[in-house]
């Protein structure tokens, strides 16, 4: 996986401003048992990492005394973002998640949102993979909208995550677990010169192809149930 050329800057401005918020996504992740970078690259697709916004879908129902009407709707009412937060993912039951290794976060961020991308036929959605030469285009414009020709100009969470990767390179631990031997579970398939030189956010020389394995991996078994 390599972030755009023309996407590195945006990328960039997304993981340091979630970056910049580690603190409040600790708090709820204290609260969840889900990593905070888990909760923060959601918070930046769904609400642009505004904390007016709730996590669920974006609406800025904060406070207001009123639920959410978008899927899903009825949520709330919530005083505050951390209420709403622990909300959805409890809604989702990602606390029940003993592991975040990279193809877990592909598979669970992918299955917060929905799987209307697959069932599209589009297997490289643009929730986790715009900005990235993986994102082949197409993207739900509303609830239940879909256009084929649209390109999501939000960054993939996949994209910010490796950036975050940079911040903050503990996150390569739950990331990126290792067996005894201390050799990663997932061999990367990318050489990691290439990745980094265009993208700049591979710190841990194998995130980009990780990615690219986790992504023709889930690709490969999806195509058989077609």
């Amino acid at each position: 996986m390599k972030v755009k050329p023309e996407r590195v800057a945006s990328v960039d401005r997304s993981a340091r401003l979630l970056f910049s918020n580690k603190s409040r996504y600790e708090t709820v992740a204290a609260a969840t048992n889900v990593p905070w970078f888990i909760i923060a690259i959601i918070h930046m697709r769904e609400a642009s990492g505004s904390f007016a916004g709730v996590l669920h879908n974006g609406e800025k129902i904060i406070g207001t005394g009123r639920k959410t009407k978008l899927v899903p709707a009825g949520r709330g009412p919530f005083k505050t973002w951390e209420d709403a937060a622990i909300d959805a993912l409890n809604m989702k039951s990602l606390g029940k998640v003993k592991a975040w290794p990279i193809a877990r976060i592909c598979y669970e961020v992918e299955a917060y949102n929905g799987w209307g991308y697959w069932w599209r036929g589009d297997k490289s959605s643009a929730y986790l993979w715009a900005g990235t030469n993986i994102d082949g285009g197409g993207k739900f414009i509303a609830d239940h909208v879909w256009s084929s020709t649209a390109q999501d100009q939000q960054n993939g969470a996949m994209a910010v995550l490796q950036r975050l990767m940079e911040l903050d390179p503990s996150i390569a631990k739950t990331v990126f677990p290792t067996s005894p031997s201390g050799v990663p579970s997932v061999a990367p398939t990318q050489s990691a010169t290439s990745t980094s030189t265009t993208s700049r956010v591979d710190p841990q020389r194998q995130v980009g192809g990780v990615l690219n394995a986790v992504y023709a991996a889930i690709r490969a078994v999806l195509s058989r149930k077609a």
